[in-house]
């Protein structure tokens, strides 16, 4: 009798195991996929804050702080949903038989909502990610924007530095030219009257 009982219990177990196993399976794996990639999105995001800089890195370290916490949580509330649903189906058609098969399908229930409600918050927790990403990857852009005006500044500003020695260069050469003109024609204006007073002096005394 006790034999017989056993394998009642375990042919119950094993037909609502099977029973909801399909939809439960999916449901993990959705969630174990959405776990993983949030991981991997927390670790790039992590990776791109610390190109951020120093002066502005503080706020988003914090938030990143905030979403590892947050996905420790989930994890926990996850891992803890398994082990309870592993554990309550399996002492539940197999415990004792006073236990009714609506009592069983409510603990299934429960169990299932529990999961589902930390898959929701896993997902909201990812898409506050998604939108962290998204920041971040825009902040990452305007620095670049940023950064390539700076460095076309910077060339420009080279630029006009040249410009700005080459164009005295010729101011100083032309005011050169100048001043050696102006040398020139007082030599010359020198010569000419010195010339034709000479003349002039000869001219007289020759008379």
């Amino acid at each position: 009798m006790v034999c017989f009982s056993s394998m009642a219990r375990a042919q119950l177990y094993w037909y609502f195991h099977n029973s909801i196993s399909d939809e439960k399976k999916q449901m993990v794996a959705n969630v174990e996929k959405q776990l993983e990639e949030a991981r991997e999105l927390l670790e790039q995001m992590e990776l791109e804050v610390r190109e951020i800089p120093p002066q502005s890195r503080g706020m988003y370290s914090s938030r990143m702080r905030s979403y590892k916490q947050e996905m420790g949580k989930l994890e926990a509330d996850f891992k803890r949903s398994r082990i309870a649903y592993s554990d309550e189906v399996r002492n539940e058609l197999l415990g004792d038989d006073g236990n009714s098969s609506e009592n069983q399908r409510a603990h299934l229930l429960d169990n299932t909502e529990r999961l589902e409600r930390s898959s929701r918050r896993l997902e909201a927790g990812y898409q506050i990610a998604v939108e962290t990403e998204q920041i971040g990857q825009e902040m990452l852009e305007n620095l670049s924007h940023d950064r390539e005006k700076i460095q076309r500044a910077r060339e420009r500003l080279r630029e006009t530095d040249a410009n700005l020695g080459k164009s005295s260069r010729i101011l100083t050469g032309m005011l050169r030219r100048i001043i050696q003109n102006r040398i020139l024609i007082v030599v010359l204006a020198v010569i000419i009257i010195f010339t034709t007073v000479m003349a002039i002096f000869f001219s007289v005394k020759g008379r």
